[in-house]
């Protein structure tokens, strides 16, 4: 029996689910805990304080940590960086040194070292010890990452990536699990090296492929097609589904809709109606859609997750929790896209 640790990586917290096949699911230990980011950024806070400089080493991981540097700056505190931590700034380079971040492979003198890494080993060692729960055979993980696309938008390229799932993947839902994520997924791969190789996946995508731990929704799929959102604090996702396929992607700023604005989105988009123009000049990333075939019945029903789900209460959507657990819906989708892989 395999165990597996998942974690679903935000900015504000991270959630976690140790599940172990053996157990029902309402028995394995689930926790909701603060993220990496805030952990990382309140040491860089309590260093502000003492008015210590610091060196910035190891993984780029999740933009969360970006305010407490940018207090320590704006307090006249020096700091340097790694290369590859300097990533979790900005992926142009020059944009960090633009900041006055100093490159450096080593700690300079006087400077107080912070390791970076949305996922940090010895901690949850820590962590599982003082909790009396064994290690993990597997560990999988997902986070927000935009990707790095040298010479264009970030909107631009994440397109690019769901053009290439749809077309070449064929919109194969468990392809949203990666064992090697693409190249561009900078954040992924670093995230991917930290857990130790396991599969690694971008927390939409999780957190919509949690609605088909559900076994009602799942069943219900490949009889016509359906809907599923989720609505995050700062991004939100959704996906068209029939017969084990994804037909369209839609992906938008939270704070750039309304409920009202959303529903009406969603309408064109299950028709095929809304284009990637529209929703990217509205500050969104776009809008992507297959042919859409008749049989799936106009994908009516409408599955919604995520923080800010209360924003279609009174439309004609279903407000699911996967796993009974609604929080945890991106860790009930890691286990779905393993599962579905086999």
């Amino acid at each position: 029996m395999t165990t597996t640790l998942c974690l679903d990586i935000g900015s504000g917290t991270q959630d976690v689910l140790l599940h172990s096949p053996d157990r029902e699911i309402e028995n394995c230990p689930k926790f909701v805990i603060p993220s990496p980011a805030l952990q990382i950024g309140r040491r860089l806070e309590a260093l502000r304080l003492k008015e210590k400089p610091v060196w910035l080493h190891g993984s780029n991981m999740g933009g969360g940590v970006t305010r407490f540097i940018n207090a320590h700056l704006k307090a006249g505190l020096e700091v340097a960086a790694t290369e590859n931590a300097a990533y979790t700034m900005a992926d142009d380079l020059s944009r960090v040194t633009g900041m006055n971040i100093k490159l450096a492979d080593q700690c300079p003198d006087g400077f107080t070292p912070v390791r970076l890494t949305d996922f940090d080993e010895a901690w949850w060692r820590r962590f599982l010890d003082a909790a009396e729960l064994p290690w993990p055979d597997r560990i999988a993980a997902c986070a927000q990452d935009h990707g790095f696309h040298p010479g264009e938008s970030n909107r631009m390229g994440r397109f690019k990536l769901w053009r290439s799932l749809l077309h070449d993947g064929e919109g194969r839902p468990e392809a949203l699990v990666y064992q090697t994520p693409p190249a561009m997924l900078t954040r992924l791969a670093d995230l991917q090296r930290d857990i130790g190789s396991g599969p690694v996946a971008d927390t939409g995508a999780a957190a919509v492929l949690g609605a088909l731990y559900e076994d009602r929704i799942e069943r219900l799929s490949f009889e016509r097609g359906i809907t599923l959102v989720n609505i995050g604090n700062s991004h939100l996702i959704a996906f068209l589904l029939f017969d084990g396929r994804i037909h369209g992607v839609y992906e938008q700023h939270t704070g750039c809709v309304d409920g009202a604005k959303l529903w009406a989105d969603l309408e064109r988009f299950r028709c095929g109606c809304l284009s990637f123009e529209q929703v990217f000049d509205e500050n969104g990333h776009g809008c992507l859609c297959m042919d859409l075939p008749t049989e799936a019945g106009g994908f009516a029903p409408t599955f919604v997750l995520g923080p800010r789900r209360a924003m279609l209460e009174g439309y004609d959507v279903d407000f699911p929790s996967p796993g009974g657990d609604m929080m945890l819906a991106g860790c009930f989708g890691l286990l779905k896209g393993l599962a579905m892989q086999g």
